[in-house]
């Protein structure tokens, strides 16, 4: 059941970002981080890119029917092969486009629970699947710089990762971070709102002011977007466990619109997770 519960998340979430496009033709956008890092924007979770000698680090690798416009995006980067994959996560935004990638010969890393969900996953071939898997922390040495891969337990699902390139002071998140809207916190995944905000926190000892953080979806960032980010979690946890605390159901916390009032106005609800559905999110985990 609990498979079958992920599967479906899974396939629901792909099919909902999918559908944002509103069957409009996807571009793939450049944004120069540094001499060597930049961001590609598309459908599905913001890619990462490392440049240089070494070759091509890529973070994340958006829907399977994108590779082609990415690959291009990538060549116009560098002449260089792309050596190794990174997935921050097992979700089919971020890890759509991995078989494609694979059969260039490249490596592809990730957390031991991403390996484990991608092979449980029958919309997915092994080709899909990392070949180079860690439990807490990785460290990656590629052009001129190390770049740490670090594991976060239970925050957006079980698998997440973020990555920090330690020269160039550049923080790809994931999706522990969702710039200017309310998170998707996959509870079939093994996700927890505590979790997901413990996981936050803990990246706040990496970054500093001139930190450039690429988030999971989203534009680019920064440390006090992302500080905004956390104070809001941190706020409406504690707004949900008071009414929790109170003895409200679940359908008065998912219907009491007062709860994330402050965050609706700044326009954080969007076409996935709404205000009443991180309601609804807030409540199921916490009642835990």
């Amino acid at each position: 059941m609990k498979l079958y519960k992920s599967i479906s998340t899974f396939l629901i979430f792909g099919f909902i970002l999918s559908a944002c496009s509103q069957n409009k033709e996807v571009t793939i956008k450049t944004h120069k981080l540094s001499e060597n890092i930049y961001m590609l924007e598309g459908q599905g979770g913001n890619i990462g890119i490392s440049i240089g000698e070494d070759g091509v680090l890529m973070i994340d690798s958006q829907f399977a029917k994108l590779t082609s416009k990415i690959l291009e995006a990538i060549k116009n980067l560098s002449d260089k092969p792309i050596k190794f994959l990174a997935n921050t996560h097992h979700h089919g935004d971020h890890t759509g486009g991995n078989e494609n990638i694979s059969k260039l010969d490249v490596n592809i890393i990730a957390h031991d629970n991403i390996y484990r969900r991608v092979k449980n996953n029958k919309r997915q071939t092994d080709e899909s699947l990392p070949t180079i898997t860690f439990n807490n922390k990785l460290s990656l040495y590629i052009n001129g710089e190390q770049v740490i891969a670090m594991h976060f337990d239970n925050a957006h699902t079980d698998g997440d990762s973020m990555l920090y390139f330690t020269k160039s002071n550049v923080l790809h998140t994931g999706d522990i971070f969702f710039h200017n809207r309310y998170p998707y916190i996959d509870l079939n995944s093994g996700g927890s709102v505590t979790g997901y905000i413990e996981a936050v926190k803990g990246a706040m000892i990496l970054i500093d002011e001139n930190t450039k953080i690429i988030p999971g979806h989203g534009n680019l960032s920064n440390k006090k977007e992302y500080e905004t980010f956390l104070k809001m979690l941190i706020n409406l946890k504690s707004n949900v466990l008071a009414e929790i605390k109170n003895g409200k159901t679940e359908e008065e916390v998912t219907s009491n619109t007062s709860l994330t009032k402050t965050y609706d106005d700044l326009g954080y609800s969007w076409g996935f997770i709404t205000s009443e559905k991180i309601r609804k999110t807030l409540y199921k985990s916490l009642k835990k």
